[in-house]
Formats: C-alpha cells, structure tokens, sequence
C-alpha cells in the first residue's frame, strides 16, 4: 500500500521491450534506503516489484496488462517519474490509501496559474470520471491530491508550489497522458451498491403436483 506522497523524482536509466512486456531500469536513492529484492515501489504510481539493485537505482519487470493500464509504455531514457516506496507499518498517513493499480489514463487537457498555485485540468473517460467526487481524492501519477472540480469531461487540481517542486506534474504539456487511480474506498462501496447477480441453476423438479402428491 501506498499514500500518494511523492518521496522522489528518478530518472529512466534504460527501456528493454520485449513486445508485450518489458523491463525499466532507475536511477533513485532516497527510494533505495532499506529496500531490498522483492520489495514494491510505485512508479508514476503503479506498484512495481524490484527486481535488480545498484548503488544508484533498481530495475523492475513491467507485465502486459502494466502497459495497457498506464503510461509506462510510453516511457523513454531521460524521462522523470514519480517514486514512492510501500508505506512502512509504522509510517505516517500523509495522503490517502493508493495501491498502485492503475484504473485508467487520462490526458492533461489545460494548465492555468491561479496566484501561487496552478490548475491542472486532466480529461478522462467516464469509468474514470464516475468515481470521482469533488474535494475527493485521486492519485495522478501516483501523486495524492484533492480533486477541485468535476464535470461528465474531466476534473481539476490545484497544485501547490511544493507539490509542483516534488513531483512531475508540473512539467506535463497538454496532450501529455498520466496515470489514473479512483480512491479505492469508492470502488468498494460501488462494488458492495451493486445487484449481487444469481447463477442460473436447473430447474427444479418440485411442482405443485409433486407437493399436493406428498401431502404437502
């Protein structure tokens, strides 16, 4: 489990495809302090598992449903991303639950300086988009935020300077994807508000005649 508070920017030190899967190396340290083989951390918010480590990063394997979920597979040498190690059991709970399983992507759709913050409008598809509630919370490339606004379109954010500073948000241009994940407290009660479907099943030999037979 996650928080969406960003420990670090890295730097992706190399992309091996193989197709449909493929394989990214890190350049990281502050996420490699007491990290070891085996170990998750969030990329642009998707929980990744180490699978190599360096003095000066660490290498994880990305699966095919990876790749189709997010916007790893647009990744490239040089690229930034967003990292954040599994929160310790005994950590502080800065942001919100995020398990860093991506639902979706969305597009940044508009920029725009409000005084010391920025908006950031993202557009999304409605699978998305219905699970987002206004002063809710949505993680953005794994980043933790609260979401300003909401329409059938899209919804925004207001990034604070440090925020902006920390994470790779700020330096997205329109047209750029991010990762999107809903607050996992909604999909439950969505999924728990759902009809529970009944399996068909044979049908039954018991008539009335059957009863009526039977002295029932």
């Amino acid at each position: 489990m996650f928080t969406g508070i960003v420990e670090e920017v890295g730097t992706i030190r190399s992309v091996v495809s193989g197709g449909s899967s493929g394989e990214i190396a890190i350049n990281a340290r502050t996420v490699l302090e007491n990290t070891k083989i085996g170990d998750s951390i969030a990329v642009n918010g998707v929980c990744l598992t180490v699978t190599k480590m360096t003095d000066g990063g660490f290498t994880a394997d990305v699966m095919p449903e990876t790749l189709r979920r997010s916007n790893l597979g647009r990744l490239h040498i040089g690229d930034r991303v967003n990292l954040e190690r599994a929160m310790a059991a005994d950590g502080r709970f800065g942001g919100h639950i995020v398990s860093g399983h991506i639902d979706g992507v969305g597009t940044v759709a508009e920029m725009k300086r409000e005084s010391n913050a920025v908006w950031v409008k993202i557009s999304a598809d409605n699978d998305i988009l219905r699970l987002i509630v206004e002063k809710g919370s949505i993680a953005i490339d794994g980043i933790s935020l609260t979401v300003a606004e909401v329409t059938d379109k899209d919804f925004s954010v207001s990034i604070i300077p440090h925020t902006g500073s920390e994470t790779t948000l700020l330096q997205k241009r329109i047209g750029d994807r991010v990762n999107l994940e809903n607050d996992i407290v909604g999909k439950y009660v969505e999924k728990l508000l759902q009809p529970k479907s009944v399996p068909s099943k044979t049908e039954s030999k018991i008539t009335m005649e059957f009863l009526r037979e039977h002295g029932f």
